[in-house]
Formats: structure tokens, sequence, C-alpha cells
């Protein structure tokens, strides 16, 4: 693939989790979130985007959110949990999309808040005005996503380069 081609990056947020007596890395999800990480993987389907990447946070709530999300995909995308996506910051972030390798058309990052928020406050530097607007009004509840595309290589992504293209949240 050139890295003139378009690139397509949905950044997820984690269904809502349960609080039981565990670790906060160890948090499952709670009924709500089991339900609505089923309908995000519904709807990040129906967007057509054929992800050729997964980059899933080690915490159990991520994971549980991916595993219901995925098996809503027409194809499974290679998924590889990475630890330095929870609770990383914007900038963490952008670091372990720096190194996916160019190969990768479209990924998926599911992560935690504030860092997955943060990022897509900062990667676009235009967005569809719709998407801008749901999202500024919602902000990135559990089980949100927002659909990016920018233009280059992983390396080169930083603030700005994107354009926000979509956003969902559950109805609350």
């Amino acid at each position: 693939m050139s890295v003139a081609e378009p690139r397509r990056i949905v950044l997820f947020r984690h269904a809502k989790a349960d609080w039981p007596q565990v670790t906060d890395h160890e948090r499952p999800l709670a009924d709500r979130g089991r339900m609505d990480a089923a309908v995000a993987g519904r709807k990040l389907a129906d967007t057509g985007v054929p992800f050729d990447l997964a980059l899933c946070s080690t915490a159990t709530r991520t994971r549980e959110t991916w595993k219901l999300a995925v098996q809503e995909f027409p194809h499974r995308p290679k998924t590889v949990y990475e630890e330095r996506i929870y609770e990383a910051s914007p900038g963490e972030l952008i670091a372990v999309l720096n190194e996916t390798p160019d190969e990768v058309r479209s990924a998926v990052l599911i992560g935690h808040n504030p860092g997955v928020q943060g990022l897509a406050d900062v990667l676009p530097g235009s967005a569809e005005e719709d998407a801008r607007s749901r999202m500024s009004r919602r902000g990135f509840p559990a089980a949100a996503f927002a659909v990016l595309t920018f233009t280059g290589s992983w390396k080169a992504l930083e603030p700005g380069v994107a354009k926000l293209l979509d956003y969902w949240a559950p109805s609350e």
C-alpha cells in the first residue's frame, strides 16, 4: 500500500464497566456494557471499514468489549493486545499508533478515557460538521467511537493531520 492512500483509524472507548472488588485493570464489563459493546460492533461493521489491525488495551473491560464487538464484523482483523494503551495519554497513544506498519490501511484502537477522548480531540484538523457537533455534545461515553481518516505514513500521524468522519455513542 502506498503511503499516499488514505488510512482510517477508529478510536473506540471500552463499554461500561462494573465496579467489583478487583483492581482497576481487572474490572469486567457490566451487563449494560456487554449489550452496548455488541451494538457498537454492529455500528462499526456498518461503517464498511475493513479493519486490518486492532490495537487493544490489556485491561479486562477493553478485551471483553473487543471480543463482543468483533463478533459483528464480517472479517476479524489481527488483534494486538498492548499494555501501553492502558491509562495512556493522547501522546502515548499516538506513539503506539506511529509503530503501525504502513501495510495497515485501517486500524481500530480500543482504549480508555481520558486518553481516547483526548486523542479524538487532537488528531482531527478538520471534521464533518455533524460528527464534530455530535462528539462535542455527547463527549466520549463508554462504547463510543470516532472514525478518522488521514493520508501518509503511520509514523507521520500527529495532532491536526486527520479528518473526523463519523462519531457514534450509545443511547443513554
